[in-house]
């Protein structure tokens, strides 16, 4: 461990991070250690995403369904703003301590602390104010737009913790703790469950009661996170005399923080573009596919997980210019998500029909639902390659490539594949445009890295060349 003491009148408080992790222990151990508490997070955050979905639908009522299917851009947003902040913090924090620069990562920490309060209550009042406004974007119909106004007055008050949630639960995988970011996740994820079926169900709340547990659940994480960051175990801080947006701070955050939250507006975008398709061919096949979607979240969110856990460890290895262990990390995380890809595709698609029927018991819905969720994974045993290549060039710090491959996959590549399939293919287009993005998605994103690393490979060539000039 890397300790750093600071004296306080009771005595000495410990603030560390894991050096060892970054600079030390073997490869596959390292990636294990960081990543598998960051894919159980993204699984507590799945777990978390279908609760509403899941028990909403145990009233059988199609519309509150389809309110929340209609609703998820919204938070998509939310998450997206607080991967803004976390991912691009992750990024500049990560690389400040590969180059021993801890008092600069602290600035950075504050100002995604304070970043995420006030874009938080931002949002929750552009959203208040122009409700009837985003219902229309949303595509909410006249059966279900009572169902999704309620759903989402109540959602938007949650957006500061949700942010500040999502943000930190990164900020804590650069200084190694991965195992507290998914804890905090864990507190909030529980909390939203045991509240779900107390409020839709007993309480006969519906949609505003799924959304109330949401706020509460993200209430007590984001209440854990600060309770750690406050505590003096954490060598980052959140105390208002760190906080600092010059000297490349927020600008560095934002350079990262933008194409890695790029990819969540674009989802968001590419969500309101789906339901409006959908919703030509009547709700049913959209719950159908909100429930696909959900389903379909175990098998994106591993993945996901999978690249948040390496970032840091990419971003360590590169600012401390050890490019044998960079090479290492990058190779033997593409092979991981190959493989865990394929065992996943091959268990979705023997149990697609009992996973869409656990959403809910309408025959119409499970029908479509199962159909779309084995069209949702005919990528999976290749998807997980681009969601390693995103994480490595955010690791990078490299900005340009990264925004490229961010507005791709559901930007650039899904929404045109969307009005083509649809027109030549119709629901069926509909439903296969998403696994075809993604296997495009993927020939992107290796053909990006590979520019990368040649520059990479020149950068390395460069400093061999100064040093035996020096010498």
């Amino acid at each position: 461990m890397c300790q750093f003491v600071k004296r306080e009148k009771e005595g000495y408080i410990i603030m560390q991070y894991d050096k060892a992790l970054f600079e030390t222990m073997p490869i596959h151990k390292a990636v294990a250690k960081n990543s598998l508490p960051a894919i159980a997070s993204m699984l507590i955050v799945f777990i978390y995403n279908i609760a509403d979905t899941f028990f909403i639908g145990q009233t059988g009522d199609e519309l509150q369904v389809a309110a929340v299917t209609l609703s998820m851009p919204v938070f998509t947003l939310f998450i997206g703003s607080g991967v803004l902040l976390g991912i691009g913090g992750t990024s500049l924090i990560s690389r400040s301590l590969g180059e021993g620069r801890t008092e600069y990562a602290k600035k950075v920490s504050a100002f995604v602390f304070y970043g995420a309060i006030v874009l938080g209550l931002l949002l929750m009042v552009l959203f208040w104010t122009f409700m009837p406004v985003v219902l229309n974007i949303i595509g909410a119909s006249s059966d279900t737009i009572d169902f999704a106004r309620s759903y989402l007055t109540y959602l938007v008050v949650g957006a500061p913790f949700i942010i500040l949630s999502q943000s930190f639960s990164n900020i804590l995988r650069s200084e190694g703790k991965s195992t507290l970011a998914m804890k905090g996740m864990m507190i909030g994820s529980i909390a939203n469950i045991i509240l779900d079926p107390l409020f839709i169900l007993v309480f006969d709340m519906g949609v505003t009661g799924a959304a109330v547990a949401t706020v509460i659940g993200n209430l007590f994480g984001a209440s854990y996170f600060i309770t750690y960051l406050v505590s003096g175990r954490s060598i980052l801080s959140i105390r208002l005399k760190d906080f600092q947006i010059t000297g490349g701070v927020m600008l560095g955050v934002l350079a990262i923080g933008i194409p890695a939250s790029l990819n969540n507006l674009m989802l968001s975008v590419a969500n309101i573009f789906l339901n409006n398709f959908l919703t030509g061919y009547g709700d049913v096949p959209l719950a159908a596919m909100g429930v696909a979607i959900r389903a379909n979240m175990i098998m994106v969110f591993v993945q996901i997980g999978l690249g948040q856990g390496i970032q840091p460890l990419i971003g360590y290895s590169y600012g401390a210019k050890d490019f044998s262990r960079l090479k290492g990390i990058i190779k033997f995380s593409v092979a991981t998500a190959v493989v865990f890809g394929s065992i996943l595709t091959f268990i979705y698609w023997l149990s697609a029909d009992m996973i869409v029927q656990s959403f809910i018991d309408s025959e119409a819905v499970i029908t479509y639902g199962t159909q779309m969720l084995r069209a949702l994974i005919v990528s999976g045993p290749v998807v997980g390659i681009m969601f390693v290549f995103i994480n490595v060039l955010q690791g990078l710090g490299k900005a340009i490539p990264s925004l490229i491959l961010s507005i791709s996959r559901h930007g650039l590549v899904f929404i045109p594949l969307l009005y083509l399939l649809n027109a030549t293919i119709g629901l069926d287009g509909i439903i296969y445009t998403q696994p075809v993005t993604d296997i495009l998605t993927v020939i992107i994103s290796v053909a990006i890295y590979l520019i990368v690393r040649r520059g990479l490979a020149d950068y390395k060539v460069e400093r061999s060349v100064m040093r035996q000039s020096a010498r």
